[in-house]
């Protein structure tokens, strides 16, 4: 029974946002190994503007700073997908297995960008910032200012303001989307149904980010969600 005066804040739409302790100590490391892969991949132009890596680093980087940055996306997925399901799933979050379906790098720089996306075939998906300008030089570029390089994220009714139908009864539908800055060590982990792009940049050290896609099972390894009975 709702109270007679009730305002429900309904579907909400989770974000993790983690801080890699470890990388002041390793992003130099693995910018230089990435950009390495970048120079010697023979398919790919080296000067050109934007870079994407094919998704199995898993299988091609062989490091151990490498592998304590895959732990920690990791743990910090696991994190976040159990505190956004334990009011449906709770008893399966303690045992929650993380499968990483796929995991690349991206380097952009000027004003490349990467366009407005989805990902298929899984829950969760990430962004790890290894680098990129320091917030005060990379806002003061003078044409794209404080968008610059950030990840934008929509949210799931910003497809409604491009009805006829805003007046002031609705203006909260003029916050449908949210701006995340780049910073070396962040990680961010969102629902891969979540319409998202990386905003052009440009600036003296290239934008490196490392993403992944991931799919969430239970402990037994089931993807059932009900149990059912037989009669």
């Amino acid at each position: 029974m709702l109270p007679p005066t009730s305002l429900l804040p309904l579907w909400s739409t989770p974000l993790g946002v983690h801080r890699y302790a470890q990388a002041g100590a390793v992003n130099n490391l693995l910018a230089r190994v990435l950009a390495s892969m970048r120079a010697t991949d023979p398919q790919v132009d080296p000067a050109a503007a934007f870079y994407a890596s094919r998704d199995d680093l898993l299988q091609r980087v062989r490091l151990p700073e490498w592998d304590a940055l895959v732990r920690f996306i990791v743990d910090s997925l696991r994190e976040t997908v159990a505190l956004a399901n334990q009011a449906t799933w709770p008893e399966a979050t303690p045992g929650l297995q993380i499968v990483l379906r796929g995991i690349w790098f991206q380097i952009a720089n000027q004003g490349s960008q990467h366009d407005v996306h989805t990902h298929g075939n899984c829950s969760w998906s990430g962004v790890y910032c290894v680098q990129v300008d320091a917030d005060a030089q990379r806002t003061a570029h003078p044409v794209l200012g404080a968008t610059n390089g950030m990840t934008r994220f929509y949210g799931p009714h910003f497809n409604h303001l491009g009805g006829a139908h805003m007046d002031f009864g609705n203006a909260y539908l003029q916050s449908a989307h949210i701006d995340i800055a780049p910073q070396p060590g962040q990680l961010v982990v969102f629902p891969s149904w979540l319409p998202h792009q990386a905003m052009p940049y440009a600036g003296e050290a290239d934008r490196i980010i490392v993403s992944f896609n991931a799919s969430v099972h239970a402990a037994s390894g089931s993807d059932q969600l009900h149990g059912y009975s037989h009669v």
